[in-house]
């Protein structure tokens, strides 16, 4: 690693400015009814607030008009939420942002860390029993790059699922993201742990012109499995707990993802599409 790293703080709210930049032109605007007497700006500051302190909507504090009353009730951010969530605003949101790291030219792509991580979940679906961790949860598998920028959406599963088969979903998702911003990964190295070590990861790896970075997994063998050894460097995979184990640190920011209030994982996962958002923007903001 080349060691200029940027350790900006990471965002929980953005200025007006900012807001212009990176997120308006991702927003839907309602095409009937009365316009919002709220901006859209403080509307999603509230919602960025309720994903920074981890609250019901219900006690979300809100500021006074002039007259002393709520400036907008909590419904009606919920619902905006909702609606941004359904239309696909948050992800979109997310892959500008991972546009304007390419085009200023901070996401350093010669290796790309990939990991899954558990997280204890109140309830809700898509969850599951994780026997090796003890807990109730589901599983993320992320990508980030040497930068600690996350440069991919994420797959999901339920907790008592293997990390492994997933990430033949989640490298397709890595590949449409590096079409739609010009990004190329050929001879990329994808550096994994060992759960993923198996033929069709590595064949998977391979099709889309990367190199993968993975330890054998002797999954018991009494005695080094015959044939020649695969390619592996054991300082690229130290690296991953200054990229993403540090990035899967940085998530617990952000209480919402912490402690699930939501019975519906597709607003739970537009949370966490957001925390990753502000995780790449903390180079400007």
């Amino acid at each position: 690693m080349d060691g200029k790293h940027r350790w900006q703080a990471i965002p929980v709210r953005l200025s007006l400015a900012q807001f212009e930049e990176f997120v308006l032109p991702h927003l839907i605007r309602g095409r009937r009814g009365p316009p919002p007497q709220l901006s859209l700006h403080r509307i999603f500051n509230y919602v960025l607030q309720v994903l920074y302190m981890g609250c019901q909507w219900k006690a979300l504090p809100i500021d006074k008009d002039c007259l002393g009353r709520p400036e907008i009730h909590h419904t009606r951010i919920y619902r905006a939420m909702r609606r941004w969530q359904a239309a696909g605003c948050m992800d979109a949101i997310f892959a500008g942002s991972v546009g304007k790291l390419h085009r200023d030219q901070l996401l350093d792509l010669t290796v790309i860390h990939g990991d899954g991580t558990t997280a204890a979940k109140k309830g809700g679906d898509n969850l599951g029993y994780s026997g090796h961790k003890h807990l109730k949860g589901d599983k993320v598998v992320a990508f980030c790059d040497r930068d600690c920028n996350v440069i991919a959406p994420f797959v999901t599963a339920a907790g008592n699922r293997n990390e492994s088969p997933l990430l033949c979903d989640a490298l397709p998702r890595l590949s449409q993201m590096a079409r739609a911003i010009g990004m190329d990964l050929k001879g990329v190295r994808v550096s994994l742990d060992g759960v993923y070590d198996c033929r069709a990861n590595r064949k998977a790896i391979f099709n889309r012109g990367m190199v993968p970075n993975i330890p054998e997994n002797p999954r018991g063998r009494k005695t080094p499995k015959r044939g020649r050894k695969l390619r592996f460097d054991p300082a690229i995979f130290e690296e991953r707990f200054r990229t993403i184990e540090r990035v899967f640190a940085w998530e617990d920011k952000f209480r919402r993802l912490l402690l699930r209030f939501e019975r519906l994982s597709a607003v739970h996962y537009a949370f966490k599409t957001l925390a990753y958002t502000m995780i790449n923007l903390r180079h400007y903001c």
